[in-house]
């Protein structure tokens, strides 16, 4: 299975869908999905009680290995902090707001995931 499958594709997004339904229904509120940019990509922003929160979704069909929050190693943290600078730099109206990093690890069926939710999983000033 190579990074570009259209299986792989269509699961993770709905993987993500399923995992911004499941922050919504905890009272979080959209700002944006898969904003591309030339850093990185942020799989969702959302905002809670005027904080902005940087969500990381990784999915894993079984929790071996770690499972999808051990997937997020420091290289990748340092790129989710370089992506989020990036996006706060293109939104300045969100510039003064606080800002936390979660994990959604999902595992299991895609259809209907199972989620850990890792609130302030990393901060930006420990990468």
């Amino acid at each position: 299975m190579t990074r570009t499958d259209p299986d792989r594709l269509t699961r993770g997004a709905a993987v993500e869908a399923a995992a911004q339904a499941f922050l919504l229904a905890r009272g979080l509120a959209p700002v944006a999905q898969n904003a591309r940019l030339r850093c990185g990509e942020l799989d969702l922003v959302m905002a809670e009680a005027g904080t902005l929160v940087f969500v990381e979704v990784r999915y894993r069909a079984s929790q071996a290995f770690g499972g999808g929050a051990a997937s997020v190693d420091a290289s990748k943290r340092r790129k989710l902090v370089r992506a989020a600078q990036a996006w706060l730099l293109q939104h300045p109206r969100y510039a003064d707001a606080p800002c936390r990093f979660d994990v959604i690890a999902a595992s299991g069926d895609p259809a209907a995931p199972t989620f850990d939710w890792l609130r302030d999983a990393f901060r930006a000033d420990e990468v």
